[in-house]
């Protein structure tokens, strides 16, 4: 009888053993996953900092109005930044205006198609540098439209190669200012002079070295008054610079 009893208490040892070491992994693998979940935390926060790096503002053009107020053939009289070129393509400037108010949010100083009789462009050419525009670079306008017009980004290469994105932006409504991140652009070959788009969609484009960045809305304009044409105010560009030397 005593020996059962002692059997027993061996037995109870054993299991209140194996309770203590249960509990005690229990323990262990929490610490151990709370430690696995803080390195995973870690982790993709280093890899956050270890991705592609933002590019800094290249430029920005906001426009100033010449002596003289009211609508205007534009020129490089409008341009507010010192450090940058208008240009301007399908039109000799007397057909491009420039119009608005600065700091007037329902008219903000802008560019205006309207005049034009054949398709419109415009660029900026920065004097110092060209644009990298891959990775993360991206173009931030204000703008607005009339009619089935859309305001869509032009780029002309340091070869001298001019593309048109199909990202298309514009409001009837009202003035907006969005932004857009040029690697999600397909683009088409485009004659700057007579505003049309020319083949198929171009294949992986080299956009490491930009020389001017503008917009183009493709189409004629329809005059004063709602109908067709195309308005942009500010223009910023986000980008790595390329020294042209």
């Amino acid at each position: 009888m005593l020996r059962r009893i002692s059997l027993s208490s061996k037995a109870l040892t054993a299991v209140t053993g194996a309770i203590a070491l249960s509990i005690a992994l229990s323990i262990a693998g929490g610490a151990f996953a709370q430690q696995s979940e803080g390195a995973g935390k870690q982790t993709k926060a280093n890899g956050e900092k270890k991705g592609p790096a933002r590019p800094p503002l290249f430029l920005r053009e906001e426009w100033k109005q010449a002596p003289g107020a009211g609508e205007q053939a534009v020129g490089q009289v409008n341009v507010a930044s010192p450090s940058l070129e208008l240009k301007l393509y399908g039109s000799s400037g007397k057909e491009f205006q420039v119009a608005g108010a600065t700091g007037d949010e329902n008219n903000p100083l802008h560019l205006w198609t309207g005049l034009c009789a054949t398709v419109c462009s415009a660029a900026l050419r920065d004097k110092n540098n060209y644009a990298d525009l891959t990775g993360l670079a991206k173009i931030r306008w204000v703008t607005k439209v009339s009619g089935f017009h859309k305001v869509h980004p032009i780029v002309k290469l340091a070869d001298g190669t001019w593309l048109a994105g199909d990202f298309a932006d514009g409001s009837m409504v009202d003035w907006h200012e969005s932004e857009f991140s040029l690697s999600e652009v397909r683009w088409l070959k485009f004659d700057a002079d007579r505003g049309v788009t020319v083949g198929n969609f171009v294949e992986k484009p080299d956009l490491s070295k930009v020389d001017e960045i503008g917009f183009s809305d493709l189409m004629p304009a329809s005059g004063h008054g709602p109908g067709g044409w195309s308005d942009v105010a500010k223009i910023e560009v986000w980008a790595k610079s390329v020294s042209r030397n």
